[in-house]
C-alpha cells in the first residue's frame, strides 16, 4: 500500500495500480473494527464511480477523501454531526471546498463523525458514538480519543479508509486530532479557503482545510482547497531559523510528550537548525482575552439562540453549556475583544517577525482514555482546555499551522506544531517538509 496519497497518484499515473483497486481497499478499511463510529453516512457506490470516471492526470486522481459532517455535500443532509438538524433539508449544491475537491477528482466515501458543532477538541459525540483513536489501537488496547472536532476525519486517514480528509480548524480542530493520531494537520490562513456552506463555530476564526499522511500532501490539499499554487523554496534545515516559545505551550507537558519535543529539538540543532527558546509574553495574555468565552461564545451563540430556544434538550449537553457563555457578552464586549485582537496580533507578530517558522507541542497529553471523559464533565473540560491550549492561539493569531508527528516508532503519537502569522503559509509548509525529512530516521 503507497504511504500517502502522492505515493498512491504515481502509482496510478505509473500504471502499477488503478482507482478501482485503491478504492476498494478504502472502502474495505471504512467497514472494518477501526472505523466504528467514524462515519455518519457512507457513499461507497458513488465514490466507486467518482474513482472510475477520475482522469489519472487530476491533482486526486480518483483516491478516497472523507469529509466532515460540516460541509454542504449536494443533495446530503448537513448535521454537524448533531440531532437539531438531522432533519435539515438536503444541501442543494457542493459548498466550495467540496466542489474543488471534486473537480481535482476526489472520491468522496462518506461523511464524517465529529464533535457536535465542531466545539470540542475532544471528539466524544454523545449521539453517534465516539469513534476510538486508530493509531493507539495498535499500542494499547484501551480506546482512547481521537481527537477532535474533526475526529471521525483523522481517523479514517489513521485507518487507511481515505487519504485525506476535509475538516475545519477553528481552535485546533485538524491538528489536535492529527497530533494525537500521528497525522499532518495543517491549519492555513483562514482567509485563503471559503467557509460557505459549512455551518459555523465562529465566523472570526474558523478555517477550512485538511488531514493527510504526510507534509507533500497538506502541500497538495491546500493547493486544490485554497486554488492556488504553493511556492517552496525548499531550504535545506540548516538554514531554517526556528523560535521555541516557552511561555505558556510548554507548560504542564506530560513526560511523554516532553521527551519527544525535546528529542526532536535536539535532532534538528544536530541537523544544523538553528533552535532558539524566545519569550513570548502576549501569549501570557490569551486566557484573560478570552475569559467571557471568546469569539466562539459570542458567534455561537448569534447561530444557535433560536435553535436552542426550540429544543435544548437535543443537544449534547457540553456543547450547549458553552455555546450559552455567548449569552452573556454584551456587543460593547464584542467589539472590545476584536480591538484587543487586532493590538494583539500586531504585538506577537512583531516578536516573531525574525524567525522562519515557531516551534511547540501541538498538545501538552497524550490522547487518554475515552471512558472517564465521557462519565465526567470535570475530566473531560479538563481536557478540552488542555488540549486547546497551544493550537488556540495560532487562530486567535489569524496565522497558519502544521501539526506533523515528532514521536518515535512504538511510541504514543505526539505532535510538533509548526507556525506563523498569517499568510506565512508557504513558509510553514516550506519548514514542515524539512522537519519532517529531518525527523524521518528516528520515526522509522
Amino acid at each position: 500500500m503507497p504511504h500517502d496519497l502522492c505515493a498512491a497518484r504515481d502509482a496510478i499515473r505509473g500504471g502499477t495500480l488503478t482507482p478501482e483497486t485503491l478504492i476498494e481497499r478504502s472502502i474495505a478499511a471504512a467497514e472494518g473494527a477501526a472505523c466504528r463510529h467514524a462515519f455518519t453516512l457512507t457513499t461507497f457506490d458513488a465514490a466507486r464511480a467518482q474513482a472510475r470516471a477520475a482522469r489519472p492526470d487530476s491533482p486526486l486522481a480518483g483516491l478516497a477523501v472523507s469529509v466532515k459532517d460540516l460541509f454542504d455535500i449536494a443533495g446530503q443532509t448537513t448535521a454537524a454531526a448533531s440531532r437539531v438538524l438531522a432533519d435539515a433539508p438536503p444541501a442543494a449544491a457542493d459548498c466550495p471546498a467540496v466542489a474543488r475537491l471534486r473537480a481535482a477528482g476526489a472520491a468522496f466515501v462518506g461523511r464524517t463523525n465529529m464533535s457536535e458543532f465542531a466545539f470540542s477538541g475532544v471528539g466524544i459525540n454523545p449521539h453517534h458514538g465516539t469513534p476510538a483513536n486508530a493509531a493507539t489501537a495498535a499500542l494499547d488496547a484501551t480506546p482512547r480519543i481521537p481527537g477532535g472536532s474533526t475526529s471521525g476525519g483523522a481517523v479514517t486517514v489513521a485507518a487507511c479508509a481515505a487519504w485525506a480528509a476535509l475538516g475545519s480548524d477553528t481552535g485546533g480542530s485538524i491538528r489536535i486530532p492529527a497530533a494525537l493520531q500521528g497525522l499532518v494537520g495543517f491549519k492555513n490562513t483562514a482567509r485563503r479557503v471559503p467557509t460557505d456552506g459549512a455551518v459555523p463555530l465562529s465566523t472570526t476564526l474558523d478555517t477550512v482545510c485538511a488531514i493527510t499522511r504526510s507534509v507533500r500532501d497538506a502541500v497538495l490539499l491546500h493547493e486544490v482547497l485554497a486554488a492556488r499554487s504553493v511556492t517552496l523554496a525548499r531550504r535545506p534545515i540548516a538554514s531554517l531559523r526556528f523560535g521555541v516559545p516557552t511561555t505558556l505551550m510548554l507548560e504542564a507537558l506530560e513526560p511523554e510528550v516532553a521527551s519527544a519535543f525535546e528529542r526532536s529539538l535536539r535532532t534538528l540543532r544536530d541537523a544544523g537548525a538553528h533552535v532558539e527558546d524566545i519569550s513570548l509574553p502576549t501569549l501570557a495574555e490569551l486566557a484573560t482575552l478570552n475569559a467571557a468565552g471568546g469569539f466562539p461564545a459570542a458567534e455561537s451563540w448569534a447561530w444557535h439562540r433560536r435553535h436552542l430556544a426550540a429544543g435544548a434538550e437535543r443537544y449534547d449537553p457540553r456543547v450547549a453549556l458553552r455555546i450559552r457563555r455567548g449569552e452573556a457578552m454584551s456587543a460593547a464586549d464584542y467589539v472590545e475583544l476584536t480591538w484587543a485582537r487586532r493590538d494583539w496580533i500586531a504585538r506577537t507578530e512583531a516578536a516573531i517577525a525574525g524567525f522562519d517558522a515557531m516551534l511547540s507541542p501541538t498538545v501538552p497529553k497524550l490522547a487518554p482514555p475515552i471512558g472517564p471523559l465521557a462519565a465526567s464533565d470535570e475530566a473531560f473540560f479538563a481536557t478540552n482546555g488542555a488540549l486547546l491550549r497551544n493550537p488556540s492561539a495560532i487562530n486567535f493569531l489569524d496565522g497558519c499551522a502544521l501539526s506533523l508527528p515528532c514521536h518515535a516508532a512504538g511510541e504514543m503519537p505526539v505532535g510538533l506544531m509548526v507556525w506563523g502569522a498569517a499568510r506565512r503559509d508557504d513558509a510553514v509548509l516550506d519548514a514542515s517538509l524539512a522537519l519532517e525529512a529531518a525527523l524521518a530516521p528516528r520515526r522509522a
